[in-house]
């Protein structure tokens, strides 16, 4: 049967509105025919196309593509006559049963989907002046009898590099002199991300060299300001811990500090980056040198737990596809 479809605005970031109506033929109609909840830019169903809701978990992918464990990524080229679209599409089939009971008892209560939550996420970095690719739609399906799948797209990152090959790829294109002012800037500009992330409480969980990209024309000059040309990705795992934060600081910095180990990258350059992402704490609130041994120590788990692996996969191709 058809599910009940509700959409929502691109600017709704907040909870959804409730449902109206006699509580118990509302459930018993959501457990039969489902609900979904969409979240859509303006030029979303101009290049999706009429009724994209009912095949966009079966969209064919336009390249790139990658499934695994009940989910798949990939990209996608929507067309409408001369203009393109160009996304990834994250799509997730199988998602735990005791979420689809949630998402069907307390549809409007939450985002209960990945695809959902990462939209919200995306959201609130672009609320507060973090440069990330624009959602582009999101939605989750719910039934029916407590089924639950969902999807986000996200516009591609048209002409830019991952760190984790920019880097390289400047070392070996700029000269010595050149390269070091040039990773001076950007070191400058992932400290700046970083710390101000963590002055709000909220925690990447994924800080790899993989998920920030830059234009690739920077490879070939140094700019005068880095600020803002450093893009970050993946945000599913975002989340605010006031209390526990010191772990998930700890954390994000030792992801970060495993993932710098690439052509170009010095332990100089780690000091410097240390040193610049303790600068303009708000009083009483800068990381003390406690916090140091502790990312080191994260760091070595890191790297063993990598080189126990046969045959071990780089680091970049394990979590690009995530």
């Amino acid at each position: 049967m058809k599910s009940t479809s509700r959409n929502v605005p691109a600017t709704s970031l907040s909870r959804l509105t409730p449902a109206v109506g006699d509580p118990v033929s509302s459930l018993w109609r959501r457990l039969r025919r489902g609900v979904r909840l969409v979240r859509r830019q303006a030029d979303w169903d101009r290049f999706a196309g009429e009724g994209w809701q009912d095949r966009i978990m079966a969209e064919p992918l336009t390249d790139r593509g990658f499934q695994k464990q009940g989910r798949s990524i990939g990209r996608k080229i929507f067309a409408e006559g001369r203009d393109t679209l160009s996304v990834y599409l994250k799509r997730h089939y199988e998602l735990p049963r005791w979420r689809g009971v949630l998402a069907t008892l307390f549809p409007n209560w939450r985002p209960w989907s990945p695809g959902l939550q990462e939209w919200q996420r995306l959201c609130w970095a672009k609320e507060h002046d973090f440069p990330v690719p624009r959602p582009v739609a999101a939605g989750q399906f719910v039934g029916p009898w407590c089924r639950l799948q969902g999807f986000l797209a996200v516009e591609e990152l048209h002409g830019m590099l991952p760190l984790h090959e920019a880097v390289p790829l400047a070392s070996r294109t700029l000269g010595a002199s050149p390269f070091a002012r040039w990773k001076r800037g950007l070191l400058a500009e992932l400290a700046r991300l970083a710390r101000e992330l963590h002055r709000h409480n909220m925690f990447h969980k994924d800080l790899y060299f993989c998920h920030f990209y830059i234009p690739e024309a920077l490879t070939r000059t140094v700019p005068t300001d880095w600020t803002k040309r450093v893009a970050m990705i993946d945000f599913h795992r975002l989340q605010r811990h006031a209390v526990t934060g010191a772990w998930w600081q700890v954390k994000d910095l030792a992801q970060l500090l495993f993932s710098s180990e690439v052509e170009g990258v010095t332990a100089r350059d780690r000091v410097r980056f240390w040193k610049l992402y303790r600068r303009d704490w708000p009083a009483g609130k800068c990381p003390g040198d406690w916090l140091r041994p502790l990312v080191r120590w994260k760091w070595q788990l890191y790297r063993g737990h990598n080189l126990r692996k046969p045959a071990a996969v780089p680091y970049d191709r394990q979590r690009s596809a995530a």
